[in-house]
């Protein structure tokens, strides 16, 4: 029994040793493992009294130190964020400046005022050239006078009761005078037909007499007793014209009369000639010229209105 209890009390002074070697050598590692920090102090023998005050120590250093670094990171992030935002800011009241700013705005404004002015500009030019086609279109202008046409002048012919007559026979009267030939088939005819009804109704419309005289544009079948039968086919009062070939070639020149044969086989051919009737004043100069498009009341209220005109102007 004393044998055992010897041994008994050996085990318990081996394990008193080998616990305070064990706790000194763990207290000087950590001594030396563990960073110094303002917030702690060295360890010493005292403060360990058991390995349970080990881990909370270790636990508190941790977290103390834990929370220096989330500090430290939140202050920089803090930081950080002010700089971007001061940047931001910065950044944003550049741009305002440049894009909000007066300038821009008033250029816009003098850009959109000079459109309008353009537009309306335009819209009142449009207008006021449509108002002068408008008028111009309803107006009658009076031109310029250019002067008498070169029309007319003597003339030396034989009448259709074989006389011989000059312009100054006709002088006092209105005359209209047409140029053909007594052959001809078909223009002729009508356009004699057509003076013939106009002289008629101008004297019953207005009371103007007017004297209507056909010359011949082919002598050489023209004689005067072809003329002759062949005026009365159309009016009584018509008077024919004829004569020599070069007194007509005068009289056709005179009043810019253009004839020439055409076809001709023989004795038998056609004569290519202007189709014009020219009125004549009572002194026998020239006043208008009537074409083939004048109907006869056409040229019956075209005479009228001439002679009206020209014993206005006369008064």
């Amino acid at each position: 029994m004393a044998a055992v209890l010897s041994k008994t009390a050996h085990l318990r002074r081996a394990y008193r040793l080998f616990s305070s070697h064990t706790t000194s050598r763990l207290t000087l590692q950590l001594s030396n493992e563990i960073p110094k920090s303002p917030f702690h102090r060295p360890l010493h023998q005292s403060d360990v009294g058991s390995f349970t005050k080990l881990p909370r120590f270790l636990s508190t250093n941790a977290n103390t130190q834990a929370d220096l670094e989330l500090k430290g990171t939140t202050s920089d992030s803090h930081s950080d964020q002010g700089k971007q935002s001061g940047d931001s800011h910065q950044s944003s009241e550049q741009g305002k400046s440049v894009r909000g700013g007066p300038i821009s705005w008033l250029s816009f404004l003098l850009l959109v005022a000079t459109g309008a002015g353009v537009i309306f500009y335009y819209d009142q030019e449009k207008k006021r050239h449509i108002e002068d086609i408008n008028t111009s279109s309803t107006a009658v202008k009076q031109g310029p006078s250019a002067g008498k046409a070169a029309i007319g002048g003597p003339f030396n012919l034989i009448n259709h009761d074989g006389k011989s007559v000059t312009e100054n026979d006709f002088k006092g009267k209105w005359t209209l005078i047409y140029f053909g030939f007594t052959h001809c088939p078909d223009i002729c005819p009508d356009e004699l037909q057509k003076l013939a009804a106009a002289i008629d109704k101008i004297k019953a419309k207005s009371g103007f007499e007017i004297v209507p005289v056909f010359i011949s544009v082919d002598p050489e079948r023209d004689t005067v007793e072809q003329v002759s039968e062949y005026v009365k086919e159309f009016h009584p009062k018509l008077i024919g014209l004829t004569g020599d070939p070069d007194e007509i070639k005068k009289a056709a020149r005179a009043y810019r009369v253009y004839y020439m044969k055409t076809e001709e086989e023989g004795s038998d051919y056609l004569v290519d000639h202007s189709i014009i009737m020219y009125l004549m004043d009572p002194n026998m100069e020239f006043i208008k010229f009537f074409g083939k498009n004048n109907d006869v009341d056409a040229l019956t209220e075209g005479i009228i209105n001439e002679i009206k005109q020209y014993k206005k102007a006369k008064a």
